[in-house]
C-alpha cells in the first residue's frame, strides 16, 4: 500500500523523485540479472526441444537396428480377384502354385412363399449341426462332434419373423433370413461357418397331429435321411479344395493358414494362380525415409540454435553454446562415416542419401529404390555389428547409441540443462538478496532525506524569523 508522504515540503527538494531514482539505480543489478535469466530459462526451453527431436531421431533409428524391421515379408498373388495373400512371422520367401477347385461353402435351406405376417403352426423344431454323406438316393448324417442339438419351441402365434429371431438367438450355430419376392416371403436358414462339417438337418415336432407332412410346422423341416424334405437345399456344405505346389488341402474355410508357414492365403473364386513372397522393400523404404525425416528436424533445430543471423544481427538462443555445437558436430561425423560393412555400400551416399552443407540428408528416391535390390548389404550398413570396431558398427546402430548416451540420465544434454538450471536458481536466490538490499537502501535513503528535510525546514524558519526582525529594525 502506498504511504502517503509531505517529504520535501519544508526544503522545497522534490525528495520523491530523487529516492525513487535512486532505488532504480541500486535495482539495476536485479534488472540485468533476470534478463540474464531470461536468457537462460530460453536455453533450457531450447535443450528440452532438442532432447525430443534427438529421441524422435533415436526411435527411428531403432526401426533401422531392429532385424523385424529387415525380415518383414510381403506377399502378392498374380490374379487377385482369385485369390490375395499375406506373409506373416515365419513365412519364407518364394513361390508358390496356386490351384483352387472348389470353394468351402455354408449349407443353405428355404422354406415354401408364405404370406406376409402369416403363421405356420406350433410344436418344436431340432436343428443339429453335422456332416451329410451317403448318396442323394440314400443319403447319411453324421452329428458333429462337439456340438449338441438346440430345440425351439414355436407357438401358434409365431410368424416367420418371430421364427426366425428365435432361430438366430438359440446358438444353434445357424443363421435365419426372410426373403421376400413377388411369390411372398421365405424362410432361409444357412450354416453359420462354412465347411462340409458344418451342415445342418432339422426336424420337427407339429401340433397340427398330421405327423411330417408339409403342412404346419412340418414345412420348415429338412432332413433327407427321414424323407422330410419340406424345404429345399440350395447350397450344400462344402470344404475348399486346392492344391499348393502340387500339395492335395481341404479346408472348411476359404481363408487358408498354416498349410505354408506364415502365409495367410484368402480364396475368392476357384482358378490358379501363383503366390510370391519376398522381402517388404516397400517398408524398410518407409523405414529410411522416416529416419531421415527425424534426423533432419534435429539437424535443423540445432542448426538455428546455434547459428547467428548476419543480415538481421541475431543470434540463436544456444550460439556459442560449447554442448549444441559439440552435439551437432558428433552426430555430423557418425553419419558422414560410414562403415565397411555394408559391402556394395561404405557410406549413406551410396544409397542416395546425400549430407548437405546444412548437414541435413537429402534423398534421390531413384537410387535408393536400386539400393533396395541388395537388401543384405544394406542391413549391414545400418545394422552390422564389428566386434573389434564399435565405431565401424552399422550407422543405425550408432545414431541409436549416441542417442541414449546424450539424453541419458548422466548424458551431455541432462548435464547441461541440469547446470543451466543451477544458474537459475542461483540467480533467484541473487535477486531476493538485491531486493531486500535495495528495500533496506531506500529506508535508509528516505531517513536521511526526511531528516534533510526537517533540518531544512528549521533553518528555513529561523531564516523567516531573522528576516522578520530585520525588517522590524529597519522600519524603526
Amino acid at each position: 500500500m502506498a504511504t502517503i508522504t509531505s517529504t520535501g515540503l519544508g526544503s522545497g527538494l522534490d525528495v520523491e523523485s530523487i529516492v525513487t531514482k535512486l532505488v532504480a539505480l541500486e535495482k539495476q543489478p536485479i534488472s540485468d540479472l533476470q534478463s540474464r535469466t531470461d536468457t537462460i530459462k530460453t536455453q533450457i526451453s531450447e535443450y528440452g526441444k532438442i532432447q525430443s527431436a534427438f529421441s524422435a531421431m533415436r526411435d527411428a533409428a531403432a526401426k533401422l537396428s531392429n532385424p523385424t524391421t529387415w525380415a518383414a515379408l510381403t506377399a502378392t498373388s498374380s490374379d487377385t480377384s482369385m485369390a490375395t495373400v499375406v506373409a506373416g512371422a515365419g513365412s519364407g520367401a518364394g513361390s508358390y502354385s496356386l490351384n483352387v477347385t472348389q470353394l468351402a461353402a455354408a449349407q443353405s435351406v428355404s422354406s415354401q412363399a408364405f404370406t406376409n405376417n402369416a403363421t405356420v403352426g406350433s410344436g418344436s423344431m431340432t436343428i443339429e449341426l453335422g456332416q451329410w454323406g451317403g448318396t442323394d438316393a440314400s443319403p447319411t448324417f453324421t452329428s458333429k462332434s462337439g456340438a449338441s442339438p438346440v430345440s425351439i419351441s414355436i407357438s401358434s402365434t409365431d410368424t416367420l419373423s418371430s421364427i426366425r429371431d428365435k432361430i438366430n438367438g438359440s446358438g444353434a450355430g445357424v443363421l435365419a433370413s426372410i426373403v421376400t419376392d413377388a411369390s411372398g416371403s421365405r424362410l432361409v436358414i444357412r450354416s453359420r461357418d462354412t465347411g462340409e462339417a458344418n451342415g445342418f438337418r432339422i426336424t420337427t415336432a407339429d401340433d397340427d397331429g398330421n405327423g411330417a407332412d408339409a403342412s404346419g410346422l412340418s414345412a420348415l423341416a429338412y432332413d433327407p435321411t427321414a424323407s422330410i424334405k419340406s424345404m429345399t437345399r440350395n447350397a450344400a456344405a462344402a470344404n475348399a479344395k486346392l492344391q499348393i505346389n502340387g500339395l492335395d488341402i481341404s479346408s472348411a474355410s476359404n481363408n487358408i493358414e498354416g498349410a505354408v508357414d506364415g502365409l495367410t492365403v484368402n480364396l475368392l473364386k476357384t482358378g490358379q494362380s501363383t503366390v510370391s513372397v519376398g522381402q517388404d522393400k516397400d517398408s524398410v523404404k518407409k523405414a529410411i525415409n522416416d529416419f531421415v525425416t527425424s534426423y533432419n528436424s534435429l539437424m535443423n533445430l540445432m542448426r538455428n540454435d546455434t547459428k547467428y543471423d548476419d543480415a538481421n544481427k541475431t543470434a540463436g538462443a544456444l550460439q556459442g553454446d560449447s554442448t549444441a555445437v559439440g552435439l551437432q558436430s558428433q552426430l555430423r561425423n557418425i553419419t558422414a562415416s560410414g562403415s565397411t560393412l555394408g559391402g556394395a555400400f561404405q557410406r549413406l551416399s551410396d544409397l542416395g542419401l546425400s549430407i548437405g552443407t546444412a548437414g541435413t540428408i537429402t534423398v534421390d528416391d531413384s537410387k535408393l529404390t536400386s539400393a533396395l535390390g541388395s537388401m543384405s548389404d544394406l542391413k549391414n550398413l545400418f545394422m552390422g555389428v564389428d566386434t573389434s570396431d564399435p565405431n565401424n558398427n552399422g550407422l543405425a546402430s550408432r545414431w541409436r547409441a549416441f542417442a541414449d548416451q546424450v539424453t541419458g540420465f548422466d548424458g551431455s544434454i541432462t548435464t547441461r540443462t541440469t547446470g543451466l538450471q543451477s544458474r537459475v536458481t542461483a540467480n533467484n536466490k541473487r535477486i531476493d538478496e538485491l531486493n531486500d538490499r535495495a528495500d533496506s537502501y531506500e529506508k535508509r535513503v528516505r531517513a536521511q532525506y526526511t531528516a534533510l528535510d526537517t533540518q531544512m525546514a528549521k533553518l528555513n524558519d529561523m531564516q523567516s524569523y531573522v528576516n522578520k526582525i530585520t525588517s522590524m529594525l529597519g522600519s524603526s
